[in-house]
């Protein structure tokens, strides 16, 4: 129980005593709001802390390779990278600078490396394993991430701040304290053991750093649900929960034990270890734990003190004892899913509990049974009644409507919608783009890829299929490129729009030299739109040279990756542009960083095709039009269109050969 004169001080600073006391469920409510926010903000990073002290960002970091970035107590706008390495605790500070070239920017700094923002700066240190100093070698690989929302931590340490006065503030921590070893910033490494400023410490600063430290400790601990990592695989078996934390004070016999959460050093199933003997050995010093957090030191005096008079403060780590298991709590993602998944918070068998997701051996396209009201069970290639069903219903709808059909089809195959919490579970991700990044996400690349090819097939057919006049196949050109432009700038489905410039782009149709020069003539407009804009920004797409902007983005632009992971599947093509010479590995580390970006958006794609698909009128037959299976039956015929896909293909080019040719037969060499 607080004596009194600190509840009084708790009644004076109301407004931090509220934001101490809200309830676990708010707070994690409020944690994942933060997660949820864009990238771009640092706040929804679980490896940023905010403003907490040096020494419990110490405790945080318990394995070599654990790290987390905090706020610079001393210098304002700048940020401090804390790691372990060596089963030491090390310091690096990140400077905020203003750079001025043709205008005034601002780049952080790490030794002798600039970037562009801290995010920036950990994704390279990270994912690139470069060393976080030359001079050291330290590598940082496993963030620690924060388990309370960042309003929390800054009320909590503000109000352990001010109980203390000015012996505690940042502004006069820096000179309360010196460092017995610093290192200059050509080494970028601080190591904080730290020995008083001055050999006379007054009882009272020592009892208000130990009991605010006490206090949060004791805070964070009321939070059990958030003792569980991020990822639903958890940490490895390798890795000891560490539930106690002794303090040890130099000018001081007795200790204080607080109680604090394991470290929450959110290790994912593919996060590798690059020392995991040195990171899991045993602490030297064994410490001993207590029943009660609030023991006074007194109580422990007959403790002897491991640390000397000059070893400043440090922690003791001990594995909890071993008890009966306990079932793991539900994880941030989890929790998300559940939420999005089912509102009503009905609990389902084996909730909480990690699944090893399954690995689909089988095309979700099964044109055999795929049953249609347009076609009959059985039906040959191509057969005419159907393509001239399928021509009047295109007919009656204009481009956009259209558009929004297909970006419908190829989110419900891409699994951007319409996605289950049984389909999460089985996938392993919440999103078909992040599983299409993943080994077990082959069979979803390979269905990609045939509903790529199967959809361009079919634009072409469409077109070489139009038998009648010149103008009449020229205002279908340029209802296609208007569709074209649909998908690209009113839908953002890149998706879609790849597969209707692949149409157009066929040496079948472009060979079509009086279709072009009469869509020229009587649809100038098109032409130049088809000419300078689509055509150009399909290309710098492909090049990596452009990209679609995330926030108006309702299907990104995968076929590179696609491609890339798949590419024994793209039997027939023409080779990519990192494929040729004249190009470098640039465009292939473009293509990749790419899917790392959208399968980390996932959410926001989602939205923005919700976002984008309300309110439309969907129409049966349309939709059918652009469904897989249909397109399949209708191209290779009840029969064909399960026969291998190399063959389909080859066998279809020939055809499209064919048409094209009857439509503006080729110039005979004798003719010219």
């Amino acid at each position: 129980m607080e004596p009194a004169e600190n509840q009084a001080e708790y009644v004076q600073f109301s407004k931090e005593k509220y934001l101490l006391e809200s309830p676990p469920e708010k707070l994690r409510k409020e944690l994942e709001e933060e997660l949820k926010l864009s990238a771009a903000d640092i706040r929804s990073h679980g490896w940023y802390h905010g403003h907490i002290p040096r020494e419990v960002s110490e405790t945080l970091v318990v394995r070599n390779g654990d790290f987390l970035v905090r706020d610079s107590l001393t210098s304002v706008g700048d940020y401090v990278l804390t790691c372990r390495w060596d089963n030491e605790v090390l310091h690096f500070k990140i400077s905020k600078v203003l750079v001025k070239s043709n205008e005034t920017k601002v780049q952080y700094m790490l030794e002798s490396d600039s970037f562009d923002s801290v995010q920036e700066l950990v994704r390279f240190y990270v994912g690139q394993r470069k060393p976080v100093s030359q001079s050291s070698g330290v590598h940082i690989y496993c963030p620690v991430s924060r388990t309370l929302p960042l309003r929390y931590l800054e009320a909590t340490f503000a109000l352990a701040n001010s109980k203390q006065g000015s012996a505690y503030s940042p502004s006069s921590q820096r000179g309360a304290y010196i460092k017995r070893r610093s290192v200059t910033m050509t080494d970028g490494l601080t190591t904080e053991k730290m020995i008083p400023h001055s050999p006379v410490k007054t009882p009272s600063t020592i009892h208000h750093h130990k009991d605010a430290m006490r206090n949060c400790a004791m805070s964070m601990d009321q939070i059990q649900e958030y003792r569980c990592p991020l990822s639903p695989v958890g940490e490895t078996p390798m890795s000891p929960a560490y539930s106690a934390i002794t303090r040890q004070r130099a000018h001081s016999s007795g200790r204080v034990l607080a109680i604090v959460p394991p470290s929450p050093a959110m290790r994912r199933s593919s996060d590798p270890q690059l020392s995991p003997s040195a990171s899991n050995n045993p602490p030297e010093h064994p410490a001993h734990t207590s029943h009660s957090a609030h023991s006074s030191p007194a109580h422990h005096a007959s403790y002897q003190s491991h640390s000397s008079e000059t070893a400043g403060s440090y922690c003791d780590l001990r594995p909890c004892p071993a008890g009966p298991p306990k079932p793991p709590t539900k994880s941030y993602v989890e929790r998300l899913r559940v939420e999005e998944g089912r509102q009503d918070g009905v609990r389902e068998e084996g909730e909480g509990m990690f699944s090893a997701p399954q690995v689909e051996t089988a095309s979700s396209f099964r044109p055999s049974r795929y049953e249609s009201c347009l076609m009959p069970t059985e039906n040959k290639p191509l057969e005419m009644s159907v393509l001239k069903r399928v021509k009047e219903l295109l007919a009656e709808v204009d481009a956009r409507t259209a558009a929004k059909h297909i970006t419908m089809v190829d989110c419900m195959v891409a699994r951007i919608l319409g996605v289950t919490s049984e389909m999460q579970r089985m996938m392993g991700v919440s999103s078909g783009l992040e599983l299409l990044t993943l080994p077990h996400g082959h069979q979803l690349r390979l269905d990609l890829l045939e509903r790529f090819y199967t959809m361009s097939i079919m634009m072409a057919v469409d077109l070489l299929g139009c038998t009648g006049s010149t103008e009449e196949r020229a205002a279908l050109l340029h209802k296609t490129i208007q569709l074209a432009a649909e998908l690209k700038s009113n839908l953002g489905n890149m998706f879609g729009f790849a597969a209707v410039m692949r149409a157009l782009e066929l040496p079948q149709i472009s060979r079509l030299e009086q279709t072009w020069v009469t869509l020229r003539q009587r649809h100038t407009e098109g032409a130049i739109l088809y000419e300078k804009k689509l055509k150009p920004f399909m290309k710098n797409m492909n090049d990596g040279k452009e990209s679609s902007a995330l926030s108006n983005t309702s299907f990104p632009h995968i076929i590179p990756v696609l491609s890339l992971l798949e590419r024994g599947m793209a039997l027939g093509e023409a080779l990519e542009p990192w494929e040729s010479a004249e190009v470098g590995v640039d465009v292939v580390m473009y293509h990749l960083e790419a899917a790392r970006t959208i399968a980390h958006h996932g959410g926001i794609y989602r939205t923005y095709a919700e976002t984008k698909l309300q309110g439309l009128q969907e129409r049966a037959e349309i939709r059918e039009i652009f469904q897989t299976e249909f397109q399949m039956r209708l191209l290779w015929g009840s029969r064909g269109s399960e026969g291998s896909q190399s063959e389909r293909y080859e066998k279809f080019d020939k055809v499209l050969t064919a048409l094209s040719h009857k439509l503006e037969p080729p110039v005979r060499h004798s003719e010219l």
